[in-house]
């Protein structure tokens, strides 16, 4: 009889996996080639002879990422615990790097060339700040309520936003971000948040007025017309509105032939725009909202706080990310160097996104569900 019970009692638990999110992420990997083939045809037959130049690459990156979603959706989550420290200092430090060793291309320093491949440290920084500050949190959560435990959590992350921002503010505001979301999640406190919200608003004004590029792309936001650097942005807005309700067609896009620069990168939800019209940008906008959709799902019912805060920091990244991208081509923000999600043209933007993804499932993975 009691043998009976316990095997009762394991067949009432059962492990929990999200194919949902799964099957969402692969529909948004296989859009984004398509989107990107679309988009990069004509500039990788004038640049290089070979129409599936950009595809070819991004395909590669993709499968790497996907194996790296797999393995790391094997391994218990629980043991980036103690890599936590680790994975700030390379971070960090391949971040350095690339202050003085670094690959400029179109006038921005963020990439180490390794002689095969590209690699843009920013990235890993995404992924770092997030074990970081998980296992940060999680191991104090109760003292988050003082703020001046709040303010020593967002000193540790300062060497890192420092770095990144002196050639990448917008990967550093989205540390900040992410960095903020965490804390929220875990904070009894709201008030708090006003002050680091101001604290945010200030560092980054600060860095706009030390570099007057920067300071110059806020004038070309207010009035693109009367700036030879608000072509691209320009071209963008053309493309959004002559795309209309359903789009010119696939493939169709006049805008992507070398009046909208580099379309693949971050100017890509334009030409979703003109060729898909307003239903492909909002269809592309609620996989999106799904995705995220999911990861609360599963920081709700995370095993641990650890977990729950893993999770919310994916979260955190990208969301942010998306809205970003999206203002920045809308020109509700001024012109910054953000990539959509899954479906820009980068390497190592989607290999270290699909193992984020690999993070957020290993997660899920050790979710017990009761069965009636």
């Amino acid at each position: 009889m009691g043998r009976g019970q316990k095997a009762d009692k394991r067949q009432k638990n059962i492990r929990y996996f999200d194919y949902s999110l799964l099957l969402v992420v692969f529909f948004l990997i296989c859009f984004g080639l398509v989107m990107l083939y679309s988009t990069s045809s004509y500039n990788g037959q004038v640049k290089f002879g070979d129409s599936a130049y950009y595809l070819k690459k991004q395909l590669v990156a993709d499968i790497l990422g996907i194996i790296a979603m797999a393995v790391v959706a094997r391994i218990d989550y629980r043991i980036w615990k103690n890599f936590w420290l680790i994975a700030y200092i390379a971070a960090l430090g391949l971040c350095v790097l690339v202050l003085f060793k670094g690959e400029e291309i179109n006038g921005a320093k963020r990439w180490l060339d390794l002689g095969f491949v590209s690699f843009q440290p920013s990235e890993l920084a995404k992924l770092a700040i997030i074990v970081f500050l998980a296992t940060i949190i999680s191991q104090m959560p109760r003292q988050l309520g003082k703020f001046s435990v709040l303010v020593k959590v967002m000193v540790m992350i300062m060497p890192m936003v420092v770095v990144v921002a002196a050639e990448n503010l917008s990967t550093a505001i989205i540390i900040m971000g992410i960095a903020i979301s965490l804390v929220f999640v875990a904070s009894p406190k709201y008030m708090q948040f006003i002050v680091m919200g101001v604290i945010v608003i200030a560092f980054g004004a600060l860095f706009i007025a030390m570099a007057s590029y920067r300071a110059e792309r806020i004038l070309i936001w207010l009035n693109p017309e009367k700036y030879e650097k608000g072509y691209q942005t320009l071209q963008g807005l053309y493309a959004i509105g002559s795309g209309g309700l359903f789009g010119k067609g696939l493939g169709c896009s006049m805008q992507k032939l070398g009046f909208v620069p580099e379309a693949q990168n971050d100017m890509i939800f334009s030409i979703i725009c003109e060729e898909l019209g307003l239903f492909g940008a909002i269809s592309v906008i609620l996989l999106f909202v799904i995705v995220l959709w999911r990861f609360m799902v599963i920081a709700s019912n995370a095993q641990d706080l650890y977990g729950a805060l893993l999770v919310s920091g994916a979260l955190a990244h990208i969301s942010i990310q998306v809205i970003l991208n999206i203002a920045v081509v809308t020109n509700t923000i001024p012109n910054t160097g953000i990539s959509l999600p899954f479906i820009s043209y980068g390497g190592t933007s989607v290999m270290f996104l699909l193992a984020e993804i690999g993070l957020v499932l290993s997660v899920s993975r050790g979710i017990q569900l009761e069965q009636e």
